[in-house]
């Protein structure tokens, strides 16, 4: 063999080798590489939420990673809890708590909660406004259900610059609340969610409802202030156009006895007036009270709403019986429905018929 060629097989058999040593080494490393995802993936791809059901995390303004921890917790394995952990610790998590109700799936990873709750991607609540008498009962039911202060949302009702704003004052900013169920975000700000409600008013209000009120010479304000007063009169939706229309008769009524229009005389409103609504029979002298809201005393609508009424209420309004009814009394059977009267001789004999049923049932 020529020498050239014996010099060449000796410097190539090394070459060789030493390939043969490099390409161990790169399977070497993707083997450790491949494990390591893999174990990645164990670690922070695997299912987060043991349980069967959807699980909600509340994530307030006081919250810290340890207390967000203690929250996880009922939901998560151990080792599922401590790669959150390790993803809140290296993820830069502590500079960036958001506040929030955050849904946890089953099946969903931990990675996948880890970037949700980091981002701030949050489940709204079904928020049901209630119809309640009282804006701090308002304030206090809607606390329950979001982050936000009662007081807060209490100290706002109540402002007369901010009830403006919206175009009510505190006697009226009740009627500004539809009682349906919103999507809220739970840490929805206190003005954020008066906004909101503003603009679910709006959409209730709508074209057709507006030419309605304008038809009975009222205003929306008027028509949910008089459903107020037909809420508290009945629960029986079938008989509300029928109260309705006897309370509108009365309001709209003009002559020589009534020149401002015939008292509602709404017991409901005596109530309201002594902020004692657990009266069961309104006697004389409970009447003689000085308040606005004596519809006893005086001719025409109170204020503003005795309570956030129902749609069934402020639609019975809207679409009133038309008869000519100017008086109304409980029934004597106590089926929650009523006697009506077109003269007060007739009022007053279904008056003595259920004082006589409260007497023999002892309700003073």
């Amino acid at each position: 063999m020529p020498f050239n060629l014996f010099h060449i097989l000796l410097q190539t058999k090394p070459i060789i080798m030493k390939q043969k040593k490099n390409r161990r080494y790169v399977y070497g490393a993707a083997a450790c590489l491949v494990a390591i995802i893999a174990l990645a993936g164990l670690y922070f791809f695997t299912p987060f939420n043991n349980q069967d059901d959807t699980y909600y995390i509340y994530i307030d303004r006081d919250d810290t990673m340890d207390s967000i921890y203690h929250k996880l917790e009922p939901i998560a394995s151990s080792h599922a809890l401590h790669a959150m952990k390790t993803l809140m610790r290296h993820g830069s998590y502590k500079n960036h708590v958001r506040t929030g109700r955050y849904a946890i799936r089953p099946g969903e990873t931990t990675f996948t909660i880890f970037r949700r709750i980091k981002n701030g991607l949050q489940e709204p609540v079904n928020l049901t406004i209630p119809s309640v008498r009282t804006l701090d009962r308002l304030a206090a039911e809607v606390s329950k259900r979001l982050m936000m202060d009662s007081t807060e949302l209490y100290k706002a009702l109540t402002d007369n610059k901010i009830c403006a704003k919206y175009g009510y004052d505190t006697a009226t900013i009740a009627a500004m609340f539809i009682p349906n169920t919103y999507d809220i975000y739970w840490n929805t700000t206190v003005d954020n969610f008066l906004d909101r409600m503003k603009k679910e008013s709006g959409k209730f209000w709508n074209a057709e409802r507006r030419q309605k009120a304008k038809a009975m010479n009222l205003t929306p304000i008027e028509v949910t202030t008089l459903a107020s007063i037909i809420d508290e009169e009945t629960a029986n939706n079938a008989e509300k156009p029928m109260v309705a229309g006897m309370y509108y008769n009365r309001l709209m009524l003009r002559d020589k006895e009534y020149p401002q229009g015939m008292p509602l005389q709404a017991d409901p409103t005596i109530k309201f007036a002594w902020k004692d609504f657990g009266l069961r029979r309104i006697y004389h002298k409970l009447l003689t009270i000085d308040s606005p809201y004596n519809t006893y005393k005086y001719p025409g609508l109170p204020p503003g709403p005795i309570r956030i009424p129902s749609i069934a209420g402020i639609d019975a309004v809207l679409n009133h019986e038309k008869h000519n009814y100017l008086y109304m009394c409980a029934k004597e059977d106590f089926s929650g429905t009523h006697n009506f009267a077109r003269t007060y001789q007739e009022h007053l004999r279904n008056a003595a018929r259920y004082a006589k049923a409260l007497n023999e049932r002892g309700i003073k």
